[in-house]
């Protein structure tokens, strides 16, 4: 879990810094998060690596096919997911999902966006519901007027989370 941990916290901090995950990062800690669960889980847990890849990778995939995800976002979550594991990837998940969400709305909140944000979020809804999962034609990460939030926050508490939840030695 401390690779996951490490990994999404030094992708957090170049997505706000410079809003781009590197894929040194990303592909770098997806071969290392794999290799290591291999040796020390066997096949077993390169197994457990490579489905934790697949589930973390593949929301956010379809996410990102979507247009509402970067590249960079999905090649970290599915890193961090490969170091936690097919077991841990829904808590992971579940928790990133959540720090997304209070994320959004501080930016929403902070950069004075909520019923724009709002208006949009409905529009989106909309427009997926009745042309399936494509990019919107208007509203897209690409458009100048979007409100571009770095989901590797989000990414870094989920990992947060997970770590703490399962790890007990900092309990004493």
């Amino acid at each position: 879990m401390l690779g996951a941990l490490i990994s999404a916290f030094i992708g957090a901090v170049s997505d706000v810094r410079a809003r781009r995950i590197p894929n040194w990062l990303t592909y770098g800690s997806l071969a290392i998060g794999i290799a290591l669960r291999g040796v020390l889980g066997s096949w077993h847990g390169l197994s457990q690596a490579t489905g934790g890849m697949l589930v973390g990778g593949g929301v956010f995939f379809v996410l990102f096919l979507a247009g509402g995800m970067g590249a960079g976002d999905v090649k970290l979550m599915a890193a961090v997911s490969a170091w936690a594991g097919l077991k841990e990837s829904g808590v992971l998940l579940l928790a990133t999902a959540l720090a997304g969400g209070v994320v959004g709305v501080a930016y929403m909140v902070l950069y004075q966006r909520v019923t724009s944000t709002v208006s949009n979020a409905g529009e989106l809804l909309r427009f997926h519901l009745t042309s399936g999962i494509k990019p919107h034609p208007a509203l897209s990460l690409q458009s100048q007027a979007s409100l571009r939030m770095p989901y590797g926050l989000a990414i870094a508490a989920g990992a947060l989370y997970l770590f703490l939840s399962t790890t007990t030695f900092w309990r004493g």
